[in-house]
């Protein structure tokens, strides 16, 4: 499985969060016990979950918490005194920040480190589908500017410019970018 991150001072609670996250498939969680220390370490390591247990001797937690779903892609849950639950619960929900109050169940923290790391995966997958998107966006931007250069100083019509690029792409077995970008090179070597 993934990169865990606990973030707590308490040496019983690390134990036993790393147990259950060691369950889960997190081998060797990282343990830092300040929100300071967490900060520096956040943007060099990709974390899949990161779990806060407040408080912090450097702050509460949930200011951390929010930086974290702000930063990274990582599932992060924080664990809280149910008196403090109520009032945080609201502004962290709609960060995307998943709390769970303290005590709780064995039963009840495996289910939400499950539910954070769901939320890890499912926002990789969309991560990964915008990246396609964009490329494939930027593939027919340079198709159309391809297009627009054979339109412009070939005198092609837009139908014919589009059958050259793709016959040219068929006959040579290349993608159409590859001859989208030929062609640009072409008429800038020209000095057109």
């Amino acid at each position: 499985m993934g990169r865990a991150l606990i973030v707590s001072a308490g040496a019983s609670s690390n134990e036993y969060i790393a147990a259950r996250l060691a369950e889960m498939g997190y081998a060797r969680p990282v343990i830092l016990p300040s929100g300071a220390e967490a900060r520096r370490r956040m943007p060099d390591a990709d974390f899949d979950l990161i779990v806060v247990n407040a408080p912090l001797p450097d702050e509460f937690g949930h200011e951390l918490c929010m930086d974290a779903v702000a930063s990274t892609d990582a599932g992060v849950v924080f664990l809280v005194k149910a008196a403090q639950a109520e009032q945080l619960l609201a502004p962290l929900n709609e960060q995307g920040v998943l709390l769970l109050s303290k005590p709780f169940s064995n039963t009840l923290f495996v289910q939400a480190m499950h539910m954070a790391a769901a939320s890890n995966h499912r926002l990789q997958r969309l991560r990964q589908e915008n990246a396609r998107l964009q490329d494939k966006i930027s593939q027919i931007r340079l198709v159309s500017r391809a297009k627009c250069c054979l339109v412009e100083h070939a005198h092609l019509t837009e139908a014919e410019a589009h059958r050259r690029i793709e016959k040219l792409a068929m006959d040579t077995r290349r993608d159409r970018t590859e001859i989208a970008q030929e062609i640009l090179d072409s008429y800038e070597d020209v000095g057109v």
